[in-house]
């Protein structure tokens, strides 16, 4: 195919995560945003734990008990004539390593704030991780159908601690038991809705302008408060700038209520109307755009046991550039070889479809038995080389042992899976012994044992250890690295790809080996690919 007509595909393509805090409301705007753009027909329930429906984005057995969201999911809609690839983030911050994983795979994102509490920590930590990329962000006042913080201040408060300017693009008629409704500001127009409503087909009540007394009389002194207040941000706020907002220095805002359906549908026609199609990505070689005709794609994800019946693993592949086929062969660069995948799928959370063909920005499973890691490269041919994708030093480690030894076996192959999907990782120790678990946050430890539970049958013991601290080990010298590992053997561990790795217990003994081992370098992120080491997100 010619790169006009993959050019034009990838014109159509719009790629983007949803970040928020904990609790904010991102897994309803997601099912309510597939809702609006016919993707599925009734949305689910994310917090009745006994309830019969679910969340499409939460398909795992312990998302569905907590009414959390504790893995990335991806889901692939049709909407307005473009493709959009939707990739739904866990908000808990103990899940970060995968979020900031999947914060590689987008080119923008959409960040939801309760209205109720404003910008929160994980918030920030995550808008931390789009601004180092230069990801535009869309952002999402949700919850204006209970009694929150006036609009005016939340405007203040993103601008201040976001660092980027916010432009209203809705604003709020009323808030709480009187809320009424969304304002189009660039439409001058209201669009009203039945609380509510969970089921798609129903056309929106529409009000047009702003000095419309058929509003006024409807909604009295809400709408007046709401009026003043648009003239005022209109007047006093900067205009809107595609180019500023595509280099994260403004953010469209837009109020509603995802639970009513308050100002969903403004979000996603924003999603397709601001959000960039797929841009090219830089190689260690070189700089590839998204419309070139020859295929490159990077694994950004792998989930275990999507379909528990059938013990499965899946390469969450983003296309990079050019046209993927089914069938077509594709070269991993790390090892040089060869694959030739025939059961490639585009989800919709857990359900997949057969994908005969995709393009650059869309996301595509590839079935994985222990061939492709996290971070690999695949192209037709050239050997190309995409970096970027982090892997975080443990803050947290405990060790493992199953309660069964007969069970030893399917313990070491569970752990190795949920190792290479980056749920948990799994370190061994240089003098043997039981293996590690390193994590970022307590809940990790309480998923993986959960899941090797229900999904390989193995009860494990987890207990405490000493280390508290790990940083992965490099020199340019192997002899002096070699000599490192035989001089601290108690300290040293290999992580799932064999990254040999310093483990303390106290930041004293890390200052100490840092000042009497100058040659040996320390590393807080490892990059899958190619072993790339850094020691902060932007570095």
């Amino acid at each position: 195919m010619s790169e006009g007509l993959i050019a034009e595909q990838v014109r159509r393509r719009r790629t983007f995560a949803i970040i928020s805090h904990p609790d904010a409301g991102k897994t309803t705007l997601t099912e309510k945003l597939l809702l609006f753009s016919g993707a599925i027909h009734i949305a689910g329930s994310v917090k009745a734990r006994k309830a019969t429906r679910h969340a499409t984005s939460d398909w795992m057995e312990i998302e569905k008990q907590r009414g959390i969201s504790v893995a990335s999911s991806v889901m692939q809609m049709e909407y307005r004539g473009c493709v959009i690839n939707l990739l739904d983030t866990p908000g808990h911050q103990d899940f970060s390593e995968d979020t900031y994983r999947v914060l590689t795979a987008v080119d923008a994102a959409l960040m939801v704030i309760d209205a109720a509490n404003g910008v929160e920590a994980q918030t920030l930590r995550l808008l931390e991780v789009c601004r180092a990329r230069g990801t535009p962000i869309i952002t999402f006042v949700n919850k204006m159908d209970r009694e929150v913080r006036e609009p005016l201040d939340l405007l203040d408060e993103l601008e201040r601690t976001l660092g980027m300017t916010p432009v209203p693009f809705t604003w709020p008629v009323g808030m709480g038991k009187s809320f009424g409704g969304v304002f189009d500001i660039q439409a001058a127009s209201m669009r009203v809705f039945k609380a509510g409503a969970d089921r798609a087909g129903t056309a929106p009540e529409i009000i047009e302008g702003l000095d419309n007394p058929a509003i006024l009389e409807r909604f009295g002194s809400d709408f007046t408060k709401a009026r003043d207040e648009i003239r005022l941000v209109t007047d006093a706020s900067e205009a809107f700038d595609r180019e500023r907002f595509l280099a994260a220095r403004q953010t469209p805002v837009f109020f509603g209520s995802a639970i009513n359906n308050f100002g969903v549908q403004e979000v996603l026609d924003a999603v397709v109307d601001l959000a960039p199609a797929p841009m090219g990505r830089r190689a260690l070689q070189r700089f590839v755009e998204a419309r070139e005709s020859k295929f490159a794609g990077v694994v950004f994800k792998i989930q275990a046991n999507m379909d528990p019946a059938h013990r499965d693993r899946i390469a969450f592949v983003r296309l990079c550039a050019g046209r993927f086929t089914r069938g077509m062969a594709l070269k991993v660069t790390r090892t040089g070889k060869s694959i030739k995948p025939n059961t490639v799928v585009t989800f919709l959370s857990q359900r997949r479809e057969l994908a005969d063909e995709a393009y650059a920005g869309d996301i595509i499973g590839i079935p994985n038995h222990g061939t492709l890691q996290l971070g690999d490269t695949l192209t037709e041919s050239e050997p190309l080389q995409f970096t970027g994708l982090p892997f975080f030093a443990p803050e947290m480690f405990q060790a493992v042992e199953v309660a069964d030894p007969l069970r030893s076996k399917q313990l070491k192959h569970g752990l190795a899976q949920l190792g290479e999907e980056g749920a948990i990782q799994v370190f061994r120790p240089f003098t043997g012994g039981l293996l590690l678990l390193g994590a970022v946050g307590q809940l990790q430890f309480e998923v993986v044992t959960h899941r090797l539970a229900h999904e390989y049958g193995v009860a494990a013991r987890l207990m405490p250890t000493r280390h508290t601290l790990a940083r992965w080990i490099t020199a340019e010298d192997e002899r002096e690295l070699k000599r490192f590992i035989e001089f601290y053997p108690g300290r040293i561990a290999y992580d799932a790809v064999d990254a040999p790795t310093y483990l303390a217990s106290h930041s004293s003994e890390l200052r100490v080996a840092e000042s009497e081992w100058p040659n040996i370098r320390f590393h807080a992120l490892r990059e899958h690919a190619g072993l790339v080491f850094q020691t902060s997100l932007s570095g």
